[in-house]
């Protein structure tokens, strides 16, 4: 029995644009996930969206000024956007685009076996070895930083840093109350090279669970943000 893609655009608690892609179980491999890039550039709100990536890797959108990050992770495909920020080179680092996600199963507990690898001495002591959700949302957090950075080669351990882990918490703002999530934002930093001087980038970090998955967002403070109207 065929299943079907389902499509879902919101904004989440930081302000930022998400839109998921699930469904279709009896898809396998390449062809869902091309499938599901399909359903994702149908649903432009002004036409057809083409993907392209630059230089470093980062994806963009042909024909617009709006930075975007992609994750995929199973039958699952999330993309983050930022408003249009003309002011600012989009294949480039800048703190008004800064913006990366990533999504891992919440039960996936082959983080446990790794975590020595993505995690500095600090962050190990700070987050549970047994909790696997937990090391879920920080090797979430660590892919999510590198996106945002744009640059390639950086040490997941010493150039990202988890200041305070987020705590899950709603997808979308609550009309009942729309403060609700806000308490649950994590801190981090990214450590970026100019020339011989190394700078330092404040980052907050949003988690949420969507089909089982533990979604997370890493951004600027001072990046674009979508408004209660998107």
């Amino acid at each position: 029995m065929e299943t079907e893609f389902i499509y879902w655009r919101h904004r989440t608690v930081p302000g930022i644009k998400v839109e998921e892609v699930c469904g279709a179980e009896d898809k396998n491999g390449r062809l869902w996930l091309e499938m599901a890039y399909q359903v994702y550039g149908e649903n432009g709100r002004d036409g057809f969206r083409e993907l392209g990536h630059f230089h470093n890797g980062a994806p963009f959108i042909q024909g617009e000024l709006s930075r975007i990050s992609i994750t995929h992770t199973g039958k699952f495909l999330a993309v983050a956007t930022l408003p249009p920020t003309p002011e600012v080179n989009l294949a480039e680092f800048s703190e008004r685009a800064a913006i990366g996600i990533d999504a891992e199963s919440r039960t996936r507990e082959q983080v446990l076996k790794v975590r020595e690898k993505f995690l500095s001495e600090e962050e190990l002591a700070m987050i549970d070895a047994k909790d696997v959700e937990s090391n879920v949302i920080a090797w979430t957090a660590k892919e999510a930083l590198y996106k945002s950075a744009m640059t390639e080669g950086l040490d997941f351990r010493n150039d990202l840093t988890i200041l305070r882990l987020p705590v899950p918490g709603p997808a979308v703002p609550q009309r009942e109350n729309p403060e609700a999530g806000l308490d649950s934002i994590g801190k981090a930093a990214i450590r970026l090279k100019d020339g011989d001087v190394t700078k330092e980038f404040e980052m907050l970090l949003y988690s949420y669970v969507s089909e089982g998955n533990i979604v997370t967002l890493a951004y600027s403070p001072k990046c674009a943000k979508f408004g209660k109207e998107q």
